[in-house]
């Protein structure tokens, strides 16, 4: 179980660069080609539809060649993506690139955490937390690594950076051996699964009853918001900066890694505060400051008020998306296997739209009208975590039902 944890850590790590590495490099990317930020949220939106094709995909590719075997074509589909990223291929081919980058790691995150949800049953919060830890890693890593690549005029450099890490994941996902848990690894759905699957499949039962549909629902739109209001903030960050703030390129790109550098570091304790506290007051109290700080960015004019409030918005966003998934898939007990793809799948819709509309903003209205924009999400997604504090069981449930 260890080596999968610190296998499935490296795996987020890639990951985290492959999230960020975009948004990293968009300004100079789009001035390469000669694109406006429109057409930069369209590439992040083809980016997570890939994201969300390889999240549906993924129970498929397990049943066909196993969770290591789905998990090495994805990651081989990312390697090759972010190479042909390197090229610079006409702007049209652009797109089917960030499809295909998408579809790697949409895929390796939704097995990855769907394996670690349904395997560990205790501190289950701290195990995604150390997950997400590695995605922050590699996520503040990249844009270190972008900022003095674009100083040089080498910033192409940085997707083949991503895809010599991708590279080693590869490699330990090929030349690993987890002990007890290989069969499961590696188990196929036999001829006579997949039938029996075919001939049962009008009569299976959903594992969803009565008022869990509505709790789904809740959470589907919670995730939607959630990953959509970061993905924004992430690819679109570095060029606010530039707007608000007069900041050269490559000292814009540094603030993607402050916010991850908080990010990491919340996640540190995210999950030991979370089983303390229980899950859904973390959410709930995690949800609150974060739309308290993005009503506040606007009134950052300095550069060090504006770099603090981005940090803060790090440290408290650190744990949200973990923490509810975890949160949503114990309070949805006998479906662990499906809410997490759910979960996941929905964060990737919202991460292929709200940067869309946000590329839109950013052509079409002022910066501060922006920040607005997305502290309207942050004000939703409130909403929702205190729908969700005030349906779900008392603190003492909380105790026995979903602190596990």
């Amino acid at each position: 179980m260890k080596k999968l944890i610190w296998i499935g850590c490296l795996s987020y790590f890639v990951i985290g660069l492959a999230h960020v590495v975009l948004g990293s490099i968009l300004p100079v990317l789009l001035n390469h080609y000669d694109q406006n930020y429109s057409a930069g949220g369209e590439l992040i939106f083809s980016q997570f539809a890939g994201f969300l094709a390889g999240v549906l995909v993924s129970p498929l590719l397990n049943r066909r060649f196993g969770k290591r075997g789905a998990i090495l074509i994805a990651t081989g589909l990312l390697l090759g993506a972010e190479i042909a990223y390197s090229f610079l291929p006409p702007w049209e081919w652009m797109y089917v690139v960030a499809v295909a980058a998408g579809f790697g790691f949409g895929m390796i995150e939704a097995i990855i955490g769907t394996i670690i949800i349904a395997a560990i049953t205790k501190g289950t919060a701290v195990a995604m937390s150390r997950l997400e830890v590695l995605f922050g890693v590699g996520a503040l890593v990249m844009p270190l690594i972008a900022s003095p690549l674009i100083a040089a005029g080498w910033w192409r450099v940085s997707f083949l950076i991503v895809a010599a890490f991708t590279l080693i994941s590869l490699f330990f996902w090929g030349k690993g051996h987890f002990g007890n848990l290989q069969p499961v690894l590696d188990e196929r759905a036999s001829r006579r699964d997949k039938e029996t699957s075919i001939s049962n499949k009008s009569i299976k039962r959903s594992p969803y009853a009565g008022k869990q549909w509505g709790m789904l629902g809740l959470f589907i739109v919670f995730f939607f918001l959630y990953v959509g209001t970061e993905m924004s903030l992430v690819n679109f960050m570095p060029a606010i900066f530039i707007a608000k703030l007069g900041m050269s390129e490559s000292g814009a790109a540094l603030t993607v890694t402050f916010f991850w550098l908080a990010m990491s570091a919340g996640r540190l304790f995210a999950g030991l505060i979370a089983e303390k506290i229980s899950y859904r007051v973390y959410v709930l109290g995690s949800c609150f400051v974060t739309l308290l700080l993005f009503a506040l960015f606007p009134f950052a004019s300095h550069p060090f008020a504006a770099f603090a409030v981005i940090a803060l918005l790090g440290l408290f966003m650190s744990g949200i998306f973990s923490i509810a998934l975890v949160f949503s898939s114990k309070l949805l007990p006998g479906a662990e296997e499906s809410t997490p793809s759910i979960m996941i799948a929905a964060g990737g819709i919202g991460g292929a739209i709200l940067p869309l509309l946000t590329g839109w903003a950013m052509d079409h209205l002022e910066v501060a009208q922006v920040a607005g924009l997305l502290a309207a999400f942050a004000a939703v997604l409130f909403l929702l975590s205190l729908a969700a504090w005030r349906i779900s069981p008392g603190r003492s449930s909380v105790q026995k039902r979903l602190t596990l």
